[in-house]
């Protein structure tokens, strides 16, 4: 069956259906990893996003049980150039298009992505709806119109847990660690595990003495929608900064950033990807990130604050990376967790902890 991906500006795509039929708005974006679309689907900042994928072959490994970044397919849609007919992996336990097909998720193939891409390089991420049971192009603007975007969306609250929970508690834990949940990856809390911390899981949704109940660190972790949509959040904050060390990743940078007082404001058509070229200002060393975000830390705001710039993005000098010192804050825009890779950043969550140790 045919398939409809039509943009804002009144751009057109025609492809062919895979995955669920139905007709999906959200916000088209495109993400530059050569691998780890199971990774990518699954991981919530992805929320209410119609991804494209710039690699040209996807499908070849399959899915599997252990590679989910969260409960289901967080992402709307997916918008690849080809489909690959056959799975071809030790670990694979099914297909790509039957898997968003069992959790109702449109796909589209057979489009020119390299135009596609372009096209939102030179435009700017935006609205769009992709159909997949036949409805028509001339009544998809309508719904396309109906959806609200991305700016002002307070969306981190609709996808972190229900409840907090302990994910690992040690007999002697070397540090006490709670992960305020705004659409945390499973890969975050697994690099999180063998430490030797104990960690508990609490949701954004929470208050600051919640959060900060026994614990030696919070971190702030990635999550979607508009950051300034949460000016709740930002006033909990408000109330631990200075008094326990806090560190964030993606989403959890940029809240932190507004409680220090610092801006955020929304990129042309944000970083996504594997291949995310970061340079650490204290030592000069190049990192190649994995990072996920459609909005930005103001860096002029951000220094009114006194915190100090740690990293910064190769490809449009926007701020990576910052330490307030005398709030007790570190935090970073890229993913240390690397799911999917490369695995440069690692190195931040040892980091993460020294910091925690020392400014405790």
């Amino acid at each position: 069956m045919n398939a409809n991906l039509l943009l804002e500006d009144g751009r057109c795509f025609t492809g062919r259906a895979f995955g669920a039929r139905t007709t999906r708005p959200g916000e088209v974006v495109f993400h530059t990893a050569m691998t780890g679309y199971q990774e990518i689907l699954t991981d919530p900042s992805f929320t209410e996003q119609l991804v494209t994928l710039t690699a040209p072959h996807i499908g070849n490994t399959g899915v599997n049980n252990e590679d989910d970044e969260g409960e289901r397919i967080a992402a709307s849609a997916l918008i690849v150039r080809r489909l690959s007919p056959r799975v071809s992996n030790w670990r694979a336990g099914g297909d790509l298009a039957g898997w968003m097909e069992g959790q109702g998720v449109p796909g589209i193939q057979g489009i020119d992505t390299r135009a596609l891409v372009r096209h939102i390089r030179e435009k700017g991420a935006m609205r769009a709806v992709i159909s997949t049971d036949g409805t028509p192009v001339g009544a998809l603007r309508e719904q396309l119109l109906a959806w609200p975007g991305m700016v002002g969306r307070a969306l981190a609250g609709e996808v972190a847990c229900k409840r907090a929970y302990t994910l690992v508690e040690p007999e002697s834990p070397t540090l006490r660690i709670t992960v305020v949940d705004g659409g945390v990856k499973r890969s975050i809390l697994r690099l999180l595990e063998p430490t030797g911390a104990a960690v508990r899981v609490v949701p954004i949704t929470a208050t600051a003495a919640e959060w900060a109940e026994g614990a030696d660190m919070v971190l702030f972790s990635n999550g979607p929608g508009d950051p300034a949509a949460l000016p709740g959040v930002v006033d909990e904050i408000r109330q631990l900064v200075g008094k326990l060390p806090c560190t964030g990743i993606c989403l959890g940078h940029q809240l932190l950033a507004l409680a220090l007082g610092a801006s955020t404001y929304k990129l042309v058509f944000g970083h996504r990807g594997g291949n995310q070229p970061v340079r650490d200002e204290r030592t000069g060393e190049v990192l190649i990130t994995s990072q996920n975000h459609g909005f930005a830390v103001d860096r002029a705001s951000l220094l009114a604050t006194g915190a100090e710039v740690t990293h910064t993005h190769l490809n449009d000098q926007t701020v990576s990376g910052f330490v307030h010192a005398d709030k007790r804050v570190y935090a970073v825009q890229f993913h240390p967790e690397a799911g999917p890779g490369p695995h440069d950043a690692h190195v931040l969550l040892p980091q993460f902890l020294r910091f925690a140790r020392e400014s405790a």
